[in-house]
């Protein structure tokens, strides 16, 4: 548990070797960053702390700043950044590690330094020796994406530890905005907290007032607009798009891809698949799922592959200049 972890690391009991890995940013960073400050003085900082990236500098020049007594202070920490010989990944190294080197540190760590291995890949790879002595010589930290419940239980317990609460339309008004990027959720809180310090809550309508919408959002709102029949705001926030800069045929895209989520978000349904088991399947995050759930019963799968056959037929007619682009997308959103 990354909250055992961090106790143990706020309370001063330090493991020699770390290694944290997975696909969420925001537990690996926040890790890293408790490390650097409950480990080190801030005026140890400046000459113990070191930063290595692993893809330009083989692990036995590593393991000599490892093995380097700390300067004026009680320990050094060293960052070592893309392992990627843990991974199973046939990528040409550009530097060769000696990493009988490394199993023969992690056996015999310095006690003086502590040694962060940061591995952003969503897996490693077991089979090798090396992955299995660093997992069996370090505090492991695997960081995996939160799905949507325990997602909006850390956004409830996080913007408690700011001082302030959040609603529970707050939390999907957040949700919405951010999905599953818990590093982009928590840097919104953080603004959300001080602008809410008065009134103590965060709810839905201050979030949507101050957490800006990207491009996806954006589009997912345009898709809503067009299949509940909104046709003046569709046109309006696609004009918006437009002033932004978006190019029409990046626009087209992405209102595809929202078509064939509901598509296959559709299927998937009917063939009694779950919202969690087709998010798994689909390889996305939860929350899109739920909401494209929301939408399936207004549609037949016929319907929506007559849309995904005029977006292709648009698409191909944008590509090959028949037409002026920005012209024909306002026609199909006003159309459909």
């Amino acid at each position: 548990m990354v909250t055992d972890l961090w106790n143990s690391i706020k309370s001063g009991r330090f493991s020699p070797v770390y290694l944290l890995y997975g696909e969420e940013e925001y537990f690996i960073k926040e890790t890293k960053k408790l490390i650097c400050e409950y480990a080190l003085a801030d005026e140890d900082a400046e000459f113990n702390l070191a930063t290595i990236d692993l893809e330009e500098t083989p692990v036995e020049v590593a393991i000599e700043e490892m093995e380097t007594l700390p300067f004026m202070g009680e320990r050094r920490v060293v960052i070592l950044h893309n392992p990627s010989f843990l991974t199973a990944e046939r990528k040409k190294e550009k530097v060769e590690h000696d990493l009988k080197r490394l199993e023969g540190y992690l056996a015999n760590p310095s006690p003086t330094t502590i040694a962060v291995f940061i591995a952003p890949y969503p897996k490693l790879d077991e089979r090798k020796k090396i992955t299995k002595e660093l997992k069996r010589n370090a505090a492991v930290l695997e960081s995996k994406p939160l799905y949507e419940r325990d997602l909006a239980k850390w956004i409830g317990n996080h913007t408690k530890s700011l001082g302030v609460t959040i609603s529970q339309d707050g939390i999907e008004a957040l949700l919405a905005l951010t999905g599953n990027h818990l590093m982009m959720a928590a840097t919104e809180l953080e603004k959300l907290a001080l602008y809410a310090a008065n009134e103590q809550v965060i709810d839905g309508a201050m979030v949507d007032k101050l957490v800006p919408k990207n491009f996806d959002q954006n589009v997912f709102d345009l898709v809503d607009y067009i299949l509940n029949g909104q046709k003046k705001k569709a046109v309006e926030l696609y004009k918006e798009l437009l002033m932004q800069k978006e190019e029409p045929i990046r626009i087209l895209a992405a209102i595809a891809r929202q078509y064939r989520i509901i598509l296959q978000v559709k299927k998937l349904s009917s063939q009694g698949y779950g919202q969690m088991q087709i998010a798994s399947k689909l390889k996305m995050s939860p929350y899109p799922v739920k909401l494209a759930l929301k939408r399936i019963n207004h549609f037949s799968e016929k319907s929506l592959l007559r849309v995904l056959g005029q977006l292709a037929e648009l698409d191909y007619r944008m590509k090959t200049g028949l037409g002026d682009k920005e012209i024909q997308l306002e026609l199909f959103i006003l159309q459909s």
